[in-house]
């Protein structure tokens, strides 16, 4: 399938997170945390003090890496950085944009959700249903 993507094929991998305190403690109790060897972590605890510029970094380094599959993104932070989340393109890693304690799931602004619902109407529209 030469126009596919190619998934690559690994034993393992990682998920990458970028959310707030208790959301990144919460997965990381659950066992999703990580450090290599050069002390860098698959996550990002976004607080107050937390840039725009290093969750920017944050999300083109964990899209970048290859041993990253998934990025959960809670949506609030999601939203800081809209522009780079609507333009990732790649299948691997996956962004799914996740709730919060603090601020509930809005699925007008879900990324994912709003290109499956361009697919299905676009669906629709070649095969004459409506």
């Amino acid at each position: 399938m030469a126009g596919r993507a190619q998934i690559p094929n690994k034993s393992s991998a990682l998920i990458a997170m970028i959310a707030d305190e208790d959301t990144v403690t919460g997965f990381l109790l659950a066992g999703v945390g990580n450090v290599d060897l050069r002390r860098k972590t698959n996550y990002l605890i976004v607080d107050s003090k937390t840039t725009v510029k290093a969750i920017e970094d944050a999300f083109k380094e964990f899209t970048t890496k290859e041993d990253i599959a998934i990025v959960l993104i809670s949506q609030y932070v999601a939203n800081m950085i809209r522009f780079l989340v609507d333009s990732y393109n790649k299948p691997v890693p996956a962004i799914l944009e996740i709730p919060s304690k603090d601020h509930p799931y809005d699925p007008a602004h879900d990324s994912v959700l709003s290109r499956v619902k361009y697919l299905f109407s676009a669906e629709s529209v070649a095969s004459g249903r409506r």
